[in-house]
């Protein structure tokens, strides 16, 4: 192990109290961070999760996501805790809890699908301004564009999605809303407990924007992953919670859709290309 790698977990240890001590330390992704920590302290073992950059993840991503635990704590958000952060240090590093649950849905049932809906309601009540950690997002993954990318030649493209992007983008942009967002919302990234959402995970991308820009992330990943009848029970979900129909949905489905890379693993892309041409059925009228 690096010694960088071992001052990170010398750090987390101390945040954790005087005394604790690392006893387990496992990769959650490919090699590479973050990391599992088992520690133990005051005769009492805890799990925790350890961030910092990765090739993948940059020192800015590392801040945005502990900015968002710290949104996330203030309004009792369903998400992990934030114990410590170290932004400033050679190595940017973050330590939240670890959620005990699962993110396996081993059946897409309508009341998951409602559930998972209104759990992001929640996060969508935190009105705030963009900040330099949360900044404006005008899509989910706002690090990615691959519409743009598409768009400037740098990644084949098909009639479809080039006759998806001209019609969003001949579409005035819906008016800017500043709720809180998470910015990746699929199903990996969402904690269970029984049928009930623990936390939303991996805030990374969060930041501010319209409601749709999750919502309809969501909506994509639940159509590619469990088909076409599930988006409409996540929608339905949201609206019960907030009490309101949720504005643009056309609109976000195909920005969400469109986010995407030209080609995915086998089977998602017929679903993604499906559940785009529905939005853009949707739009036009």
């Amino acid at each position: 192990m690096r010694e960088s790698d071992m001052r990170m977990l010398d750090w987390a240890a101390a945040a954790v109290g005087s005394g604790a001590r690392i006893i387990d330390v496992r990769t959650l992704h490919d090699g590479q961070g973050p990391w599992r920590l088992s520690i133990e302290h005051r005769g009492r073992t805890a799990a925790f999760v350890l961030r910092a950059p990765t090739p993948r993840i940059g020192a800015a991503m590392v801040a945005t996501a502990a900015a968002a635990l710290e949104v996330a704590e203030r309004h009792g958000l369903p998400a992990p805790r934030l114990v410590d952060a170290d932004l400033r240090g050679e190595v940017p590093t973050t330590l939240e809890t670890l959620v005990p649950g699962t993110t396996a849905w081993p059946t897409p049932s309508v009341e998951r699908l409602r559930a998972a809906g209104a759990a992001l309601a929640r996060v969508h009540t935190v009105e705030m301004p963009p900040s330099d950690d949360l900044p404006f997002r005008p899509r989910p993954i706002a690090v990615d564009d691959f519409a743009g990318d598409r768009r400037r030649g740098r990644m084949p493209t098909t009639p479809l999605l080039k006759a998806a992007d001209e019609l969003v983008t001949a579409i005035d942009s819906p008016p800017e809303e500043n709720v809180f967002l998470h910015g990746d919302v699929w199903p990996g990234n969402l904690i269970w407990s029984g049928d009930e959402v623990a936390a939303f995970i991996d805030w990374k991308t969060a930041g501010v924007g319209a409601p749709g820009v999750d919502l309809c992330e969501l909506r994509k990943q639940v159509a590619i992953t469990f088909g076409p009848d599930a988006p409409d029970h996540v929608l339905d979900g949201w609206q019960r919670a907030t009490g309101t129909k949720a504005n643009d949905v056309a609109y976000w489905d195909a920005v969400a859709a469109l986010n995407t890379p030209t080609e995915l693993d086998g089977a998602p892309t017929p679903r993604r290309d499906a559940f785009l041409q529905d939005a853009m059925i949707r739009l036009a009228r």
